[in-house]
């Protein structure tokens, strides 16, 4: 807290530096081209004052800002040039309007930074409500189906082909209460906003192999093609997170992606982004839908189903995690008829002495 206040007062007082400095030299420039007599010179600090006021927080570097104004005014552009007068008919009436404009203005921008502030608040609100309405549709099924099966297990005299079934079930609605757990904590972790990802240079190839590898132990796994790479990447992430990314984007699409026989993902670097695009064959998308998938909502189908495995919350935990990386991802059709879900990582591409390029 008194770290970013610290950072905050640092800012706001090198913005009236240069501004303040800026207003100084201009108005010394003038005065030189006009002999020293400078109608300008009231002008160029109410507009730095205005500008002040505007990029600032709260109040006191305005009046600051009208403060220094005025005494620059009088003491450097007014006649006795380079002295102090307070009799000057002007000084008080200067001083007013200097003042006035600065509290004016702070005023303004302190207003519209907080309804920013209750704007962000809100679209914060939806996002988590809509979370909350995805966990809810996400855990409600496999619990359910637990239970019945244990009650089965407990009640019933069952064969041991049927116990082993009931086993394997109960095992995997387990393992995906897992998996809904750790995006859950993903996301509330990285939407806090205080956490710093601890980024390193890690292998592009190593990460995609093993969110492959864990993605082919899950039932039903489709095959994946990958775009074959003729280098070596290495991208600074947090490995584990954009390993978990791919991870609920692979099996997105074998829950959600109907008829899908396949999944490719396409890779493609630039020098100062890197793209990795999880495409399907499946139905796709509607475009209303595919602008409001990355925040958590669920697809509004208009039927309540039992469908266990939404797609809004693994979505948003993975546009969550990709913002955090200074990266973006995009939700498109893809190539090969179903969707496209494209995440872009920030990296610096190594010339052929290994400096890096932006």
């Amino acid at each position: 807290m008194l770290k970013g206040n610290g950072k905050r007062i640092a800012r706001d007082g090198l913005v009236f530096v240069l501004i303040i400095g800026g207003a100084v030299l201009l108005s010394m420039l003038l005065s030189g081209i006009n002999d020293d007599n400078n109608p300008f010179a009231m002008a160029i600090f109410i507009l730095a004052v205005v500008l002040v006021a505007r990029l600032t927080t709260g109040y006191a570097w305005g009046i600051v800002a009208s403060l220094a104004g005025t005494f620059c005014v009088n003491y450097i552009f007014t006649y006795p040039f380079w002295a102090f007068d307070v009799t000057y008919p002007g000084y008080p009436l200067t001083m007013a309007v200097m003042l006035i404009v600065s509290i004016v203005v702070s005023a303004l921008t302190t207003q519209i930074k907080q309804q920013e502030k209750l704007h962000f608040e809100a679209e914060r609100e939806k996002m988590h409500a809509n979370l909350l309405r995805a966990i809810a549709h996400d855990i409600r099924t496999p619990l359910a189906a637990m239970l019945g099966a244990s009650s089965a297990l407990q009640q019933q005299e069952l064969s041991r082909e049927d116990q082993q079934a009931l086993v394997g079930r109960i095992h995997s609605d387990a393992q995906w209460l897992v998996r809904v757990t750790e995006n859950l904590l993903s996301i509330t972790r990285l939407s806090a906003g205080d956490v710093t990802l601890k980024k390193q240079d890690e292998v592009l190839e190593e990460i995609i192999g093993s969110a492959i590898l864990k993605y082919r132990r899950s039932e039903n796994a489709l095959s994946i093609e990958v775009d074959p790479m003729d280098r070596i990447l290495l991208v600074p992430m947090d490995g584990i997170l954009i390993e978990q990314v791919l991870l609920n984007l692979f099996d997105n699409v074998g829950e959600h992606a109907t008829g899908a026989t396949r999944i490719w993902l396409h890779i493609r670097a630039e020098r100062d982004e890197v793209m990795l695009s999880v495409e399907d064959d499946g139905p796709g998308m509607p475009a209303s839908q595919r602008q409001t998938v990355l925040n958590g909502s669920l697809p509004d189908t208009g039927a309540h189903t039992d469908d266990r495995r939404s797609m809004g919350i693994g979505l948003s935990v993975c546009a969550t995690i990709v913002r955090a990386h200074g990266g973006r991802m995009e939700a498109d059709i893809s190539r090969h008829g179903g969707m496209a879900f494209r995440l872009y990582l920030p990296w610096q591409e190594e010339d052929t002495d290994g400096s890096h390029q932006a």
